[in-house]
């Protein structure tokens, strides 16, 4: 595969991309600095005022589909209205996740299936759904999965999340290796605690100071500095990565 020059300010111009979870949090601050690169999104997300959600961000290269990513012919029928709308994806950021935290000894059944459902098998059936339109339409495309700290250490209460993240890092290692042929690059994004809307709320007060005294920085993490690494990752300047977790996470993994 020749290697390709990159535009140095990391645009993304005219590049289409579909995100999961992309009307909030973290898929949110994506889709924003992707639009701001001069890519063409595409938000899928069960949030009833999506649509609205999108043309907010941007009037015209925007789409807004609600969309159950657990649900396989929402999946298809969003992938579809992409397609026909923009008539390629060239970038897929499985975003979309839950945590549903609680002590080992009790986590229900119910919880633990509606976290793998979510977080690893929604998220495998976008990237093979996307594979194969890439590899048919010989897009030298780009997925990017959304894992975790909790993917590489133990933390309390996080049994079913760190075991749904840590298939995502796996998973994203076997797709990099199964579509490299197709030069279709895969590679995984690990944050720590990320201060959205519900990562304030979660971590507020005494819990978030003493979690951060754990942390080598310090502090928790920003919605836009993920968005920063996934453009990056999706631009051409990361050519020649695949197969990788990108681990932000202030130092918290390396003790």
């Amino acid at each position: 595969m020749n290697y390709q020059n990159f535009d140095r300010n990391f645009n993304l111009t005219n590049k289409v991309a579909v995100i999961t979870g992309g009307a909030s949090g973290i898929g949110k601050a994506i889709a924003e600095m992707y639009i701001e690169k001069q890519a063409k999104v595409a938000i899928l997300d069960i949030h009833e005022n999506v649509e609205n959600i999108a043309k907010d961000i941007h009037h015209k290269d925007v789409l807004g589909i609600k969309t159950d990513i657990t649900n396989k012919q929402d999946i298809d029928k969003a992938l579809h209205t992409v397609i026909e709308h923009f008539s390629v994806i060239d970038i897929l950021v499985n975003s979309a996740g839950v945590a549903l935290l609680d002590k080992a000894e009790d986590v229900s059944e119910a919880d633990w299936n509606k976290t793998i459902e979510l977080n690893l098998t929604a998220s495998f059936n976008m990237a093979q759904q996307v594979g194969k339109h890439m590899i048919e339409h010989e897009t030298s495309g780009c997925i990017i999965n959304l894992a975790s700290q909790a993917a590489i250490i133990a933390l309390d209460q996080h049994v079913a999340y760190s075991a749904s993240k840590a298939a995502i890092v796996s998973i994203t290692k076997s797709l990099a290796y199964e579509w490299a042929p197709y030069n279709i690059r895969v590679n995984a994004i690990s944050p720590t605690v990320i201060l959205t809307e519900l990562g304030k709320k979660a971590w507020a007060g005494e819990k978030g100071e003493k979690a951060k005294k754990e942390i080598p920085l310090q502090r928790f993490g920003y919605p836009e500095e993920v968005a920063a690494i996934a453009v990056f990752l999706a631009s051409n300047a990361a050519s020649l990565i695949t197969g990788e977790n990108i681990v932000a996470d202030g130092g918290n993994t390396i003790k």
